[in-house]
């Protein structure tokens, strides 16, 4: 059986970032999972001393809480600095990108319209920017009834599919004054998308590694799935079962933006000695 991987896959630039900062503040404490791969957390734990802390109240002053990729709300954020805990935000740069935006644009009087999921926490955090709220939808369908302002900014998640948002963006064009779209989504999303579109459409079988809470493999594994109807989403190789292997001559592998090398080797590794 052929083993390929897609073109782009795994760790992008704001997660190999994040693993930086994390690996150089040992013994601190990260508020929220660093990144959505705990298999990688579970990593930094033991050979870095990183410990993970869910709730930012606990943190007591002179300590050093590193801020999760996803980012965090601006009232917490705020309290951590005023309370005199160390900060080291490793926030992905293109999760403020959105965070500001909707900052500037609530404070000129945009209604605020945000594609995502309300639940991710990076949503959470780039909502709080908002200065006068903002709508959170995950469809064109749920703009449907109501009632926005003449002016409207549009953001979307980093990890969305570019089709869904612009779905969005063409439903509010013809129905308001003045819609300014801002593409939020990042770049390693496009290219990753991108590339699993184009081999599981040549594959029989897709494998996607990431991490079930993973946003951007969620995303992944649906785009594969259209392509390709035999796709699985795993974490690691001990997800894998042999059935999914038999008469297949093709299987293709990507990986969300969480994912390390070392899983990935692990899984091509467990296939290799499956075929």
């Amino acid at each position: 059986m052929h083993i390929e991987l897609a073109e782009n896959y795994g760790f992008c630039f704001g997660v190999k970032r994040a693993i930086k900062i994390a690996e150089e503040n040992k013994n601190s404490s990260t508020y929220g999972p660093l990144i959505h791969n705990s298999k990688e957390i579970a990593r930094l734990e033991k050979d870095f001393q990183v410990a993970l802390t869910d709730d930012y109240k606990t943190f007591k002053p002179g300590e050093k809480a590193v801020i999760r990729t996803h980012g965090i709300p601006k009232n917490e954020l705020f309290e951590l600095k005023a309370n005199n805990v160390d900060v080291v935000d490793a926030t992905c740069p293109y999760v403020t990108k959105p965070q500001q935006i909707c900052q500037e644009m609530s404070e000129a009087g945009y209604e605020i319209i945000i594609f995502g999921d309300e639940a991710h926490p990076e949503i959470k955090g780039v909502k709080s920017y908002a200065a006068h709220g903002a709508k959170v939808v995950t469809s064109s369908k749920e703009l449907e009834g109501l009632k926005l302002g003449e002016r409207v900014a549009l953001v979307a998640q980093t990890t969305r599919k570019v089709e869904d948002y612009m779905e969005v963006a063409n439903y509010l064009i013809p129905r308001h004054k003045e819609v300014r779209i801002f593409n939020t989504i990042c770049n390693a999303t496009f290219e990753n998308q991108e590339a699993v579109r184009k081999i599981s459409k040549k594959a029989d079988v897709m494998i996607v590694i990431g991490g079930k809470n993973s946003s951007n493999t969620k995303q992944l594994f649906s785009i594969s799935q259209d392509n390709c109807k035999d796709s699985y989403h795993i974490e690691d190789e001990t997800d894998l079962n042999y059935e999914w292997f038999r008469d297949k001559t093709f299987c293709g592998i990507s990986a969300g933006a969480s994912t390390p090398d070392w899983i990935i080797q692990n899984v091509i590794h467990s296939i290799e000695n499956i075929s």
